[in-house]
């Protein structure tokens, strides 16, 4: 079977030293070809691979690779005939080369090699398009959207009214944009959701009643939105996302939230209504966030954690409820200490 991502080109083992700011170890060539990048225990002669964990030094004994980045105190252990490229930091120069080789897969492309409007996309007459923007087949674009050069729309997905995206963006298949509006080089996944009414009901004697969702969404330049995300509108402000932040799949945004720059959001963490983030927040797996909260700045919130208060800027807090992170460890500590005493203690219930 054919890779699925082909790269671009080839690079010496030389040109991957200067690329990096890697020292070649003495001896090892210069002018061998690299073609592709791999793990250790796959890696073939025209791969490139890293090492920077001592869990992995009996993969790098058998490993076939032709070259390997390595830090400094593992060098010595790259067997003889593999180019050993020695740095301080050895994945982000593998992150660097594999960018080098694979261009393309730094944003998606047409599933259908489209180029232009398809003649299956249905697109309103009032909405304007610059030139150079791919539409795919069944993708909807509806009246007066604006799409900039450059962007991709993708199968299967609706832009709607008066939504304005900019240029060198990706929209993937079966995505909907709705009630936004979205800067440069935004990259949307398959099956996202942005746009779509918040969760917004009055409870009432005979039930709840609908609250008008009125604002929008408004995602900044350099935004990666994952696959089946959902980010609402906002209800009486608009939902912002800073520019660079990263959301992982199967994130939940609710309405008038304001994200910051250059947040990490993993994947199934839930953000309720009207939270405020501060820049580069980094928030793990399946964090949950009550409503009408701030985050501050540089906060870091552990996997799993429940969120129901402020969390200031620059702290690491986990643990449900959400505190900080040594007190939340050392909560866990004492009562795995009185479980342990217990079964000890030897004792039956009577």
């Amino acid at each position: 079977m054919p890779d699925l991502v082909t790269p671009s080109c080839e690079l010496t083992t030389g040109e991957i030293a200067t690329l990096t700011r890697a020292t070649l170890r003495e001896g090892d060539p210069a002018d061998r070809r690299i073609r592709n990048v791999a793990p250790l225990d796959t890696a073939g002669p025209s791969d490139i691979s890293f090492l920077d964990n001592s869990k992995y030094l009996g993969e790098l004994a058998g490993t076939r690779a032709g070259a390997c980045l390595v830090g400094p105190r593992f060098t010595g252990a790259v067997p003889r005939g593999i180019a050993a490229l020695e740095t301080a930091h050895p994945y982000p120069a593998f992150v660097a080369v594999t960018r080098k080789l694979f261009p393309d897969a730094l944003r998606p492309a047409s599933l259908l090699a489209t180029r232009g409007r398809a003649e299956a996309a249905q697109i309103h007459p009032t909405a304007r398009l610059e030139a150079g923007v791919t539409v795919d087949p069944f993708a909807v674009i509806g009246p007066r959207a604006e799409i900039g050069s450059g962007t991709l729309i993708g199968p299967g997905a609706v832009i709607g009214p008066d939504v304005r995206i900019g240029r060198d963006c990706a929209v993937g298949a079966n995505a909907s944009v709705l009630c936004a509006l979205i800067g440069d080089r935004v990259i949307i996944h398959p099956g996202a959701r942005i746009g779509q009414d918040g969760f917004g009901y009055l409870p009432s004697a005979k039930g709840y009643q609908k609250i008008p969702q009125t604002r929008r969404v408004i995602i900044q330049d350099d935004v990666e939105i994952g696959a089946n995300a959902t980010i609402d509108r906002g209800a009486s402000r608009d939902t912002v996302v800073g520019e660079g932040t990263k959301i992982d799949n199967l994130v939940q945004i609710g309405h008038n939230t304001s994200i910051g720059r250059h947040c990490v959001i993993v994947s199934q963490t839930g953000i309720s209504g009207s939270v405020t983030i501060g820049d580069f927040v980094t928030m793990a797996g399946q964090v949950g966030v009550a409503d009408h909260l701030n985050i501050g700045s540089g906060a870091v919130l552990g996997a799993k954690s429940g969120v129901m208060s402020n969390v200031p800027a620059k702290a690491r807090w986990g643990g449900f409820p959400a505190r900080p992170a040594r007190e939340w460890l050392k909560g866990v500590a004492m009562v795995r200490k009185l479980v342990l005493r217990g079964d000890e203690g030897g004792g039956e219930e009577a």
